[in-house]
C-alpha cells in the first residue's frame, strides 16, 4: 500500500481493494479522496487481472461521508463543479464491468453510502451504523441515492429513512435490503473480500452485460427483448459459453478465468 488518502492493495487473486485513508477525519470524502478513487479505480478497471473490487475504509471505519467543512462558502460555480466531480466517480463505479463489494465497517454516512449503493454487494456488521444526514444539513441526498436507495429498499422505506435521518443499524439495514450480508463486526472486511473473490469467478463479459441492463433498465418489454437478443447472441458465440458448456457436459465447475474448455 502507498501513503495516500486512498490505499490500494490486492488481498487475494483477482480482487483489488481500495480503502479511504483519512482516519483523523473518520475517512470523510473530500476532493482528493474522490479524485484518487476515480484515478485508482479507472486504472484497476483497465487491468484484466482485476475481476472484482472491494471498497472500505482504513482502521475499521468505512466513512463519515462527505467532508462538510469543504462544502461551506461555495459559489454557484464551485458548487456545480463539486457535484460534477462527484458524478464522475459515480459513473465510474456504476459502469464498472466487474463486481463491486462494499465493506461498511463502523460508520457509513452520506456520500459513502451513495458510493456503496453504486456497487453490487454491501456487507455490514452487527455494530454498523448507516446515516443519511442530508436533510438535517439542509441538503438533498446526492451521489445518486434518490435512484439507488429506492431500488434497494423500495420507495416507502427510502422515503422514511431519508426523512427521519435516524441511524440505520447493521441488522436493520440487512432486514430492509439495504445490506446484503450481516456478520460480526470483526468479519465485515474478510467477508467482503471473500464475496468479491467468489464473484471474481463469474464470466466477466456476461456479468458486465447483465449489470449494465440492471443498472439501466429498458423502458419497455419490447426494448428489453431487443437488448436481450443482442447480449445473448454475443454470449452464445463467446469463449465463456464454450467453457460453461464444456463444464456442464463434463460435470465440473466452470473456470471462466483459465477457460480450459477452449483447449479440448
Amino acid at each position: 500500500m502507498t501513503s495516500s488518502v486512498v490505499l490500494v492493495d490486492r488481498p487475494v487473486p483477482h480482487v483489488a481493494r481500495l480503502l479511504i485513508n483519512r482516519p483523523d477525519k473518520r475517512n470523510a470524502i473530500d476532493h482528493d479522496v474522490r479524485q484518487q478513487l476515480t484515478d485508482e479505480l479507472s486504472t484497476l478497471l483497465r487491468d484484466t487481472r482485476v475481476r472484482a473490487i472491494v471498497f472500505g475504509g482504513a482502521q475499521g471505519v468505512f466513512s463519515a461521508g462527505g467532508d462538510v467543512p469543504s462544502m461551506v462558502g461555495l459559489s454557484e460555480e464551485q458548487a456545480r463543479a463539486r457535484m460534477q466531480h462527484i458524478h464522475v466517480l459515480c459513473r465510474v463505479v456504476a459502469r464498472a464491468g466487474v463486481p463491486v463489494v462494499s465493506a461498511i465497517e463502523g460508520i457509513g454516512a452520506g456520500a459513502a453510502v451513495g458510493l456503496a449503493l453504486m456497487g453490487d454487494r454491501i456487507v455490514v456488521g452487527e455494530g454498523t451504523k448507516i446515516l443519511f444526514p442530508f436533510l438535517k444539513l439542509g441538503l438533498v441526498p446526492d451521489w445518486g441515492q434518490l435512484l439507488t436507495l429506492p431500488r434497494r429498499v423500495g420507495l416507502p422505506v427510502a422515503r422514511r429513512i431519508l426523512s427521519e435521518g435516524a441511524p440505520v443499524s447493521g441488522p436493520e439495514a440487512h432486514r430492509i435490503g439495504l445490506a446484503d450480508t450481516l456478520v460480526a463486526d470483526a468479519q465485515v472486511m474478510v467477508t467482503a473480500i471473500s464475496q468479491a473473490a467468489e464473484l471474481a469467478l463469474l464470466p466477466r463479459d456476461a456479468f458486465q452485460r447483465m449489470k449494465a441492463r440492471l443498472n439501466y433498465p429498458a423502458a419497455s418489454l419490447a426494448e428489453e427483448l431487443v437488448r436481450e437478443e443482442t447480449d445473448q447472441t454475443v454470449c452464445l458465440l463467446s469463449d465463456e459459453f464454450v467453457e460453461g458448456h464444456d463444464a456442464y457436459l463434463n460435470k465440473r465447475a466452470a473456470d471462466f478465468i483459465g477457460l480450459p474448455g477452449l483447449r479440448r
